[in-house]
């Protein structure tokens, strides 16, 4: 593989991704789980938001996977991987009330964008290229978590 980057860089850019692409296969699959167990009176529209965020999730972790094979580096999604590698909090189990997902899945971007913002300084650092890409996928990210706040009902604060 050729790269402009140098060795270092390198490394770390792909670590970088590496710990993205986890975070995102993570978040897909527990916005999948919330999806099939939410319940209330906002169903529908949480059903499907969620169903958008899963969208976004899937479709940023294919393009931060393919940036890092682009550079030489091994993407890993195995369920072994991510199960072990996982820094996010989780979703509730069972049956979930709308409510509960809203907080559950605010919580879950707001950490998520937290860590992805990182990355932006750290990738600004070593590829500007792949920073473009963790700064599209933030504002991705970010968006998502302002249609789930629109979600909370008057009075309700979330966790």
């Amino acid at each position: 593989m050729q790269t402009t980057l140098h060795e270092k860089p390198l490394a770390v850019t792909t670590e970088t991704l590496q710990a993205g692409l986890v975070d995102l296969i993570d978040l897909e699959l527990q916005s999948k789980q919330a999806h099939w167990n939410v319940h209330g009176p906002l169903f529908r529209e949480i059903h499907l938001q969620l169903d958008e965020l899963v969208g976004v999730a899937r479709e940023y972790a294919d393009t931060v996977a393919e940036r890092c094979a682009a550079l030489g580096g091994v993407p890993d999604g195995r369920a072994t991987t991510v199960a072990d590698a996982r820094p996010l909090p989780s979703v509730s189990g069972g049956q979930l009330d709308d409510q509960a997902v809203i907080d559950d899945i605010c919580v879950l971007l707001g950490d998520m964008i937290t860590r992805m913002r990182d990355r932006i300084g750290v990738t600004g650092e070593t590829d500007p290229v792949t920073q473009d890409v963790f700064i599209t996928l933030t504002a991705q990210l970010e968006k998502q978590a302002w249609f789930f706040r629109s979600h909370r009902l008057p009075g309700h604060h979330g966790a």
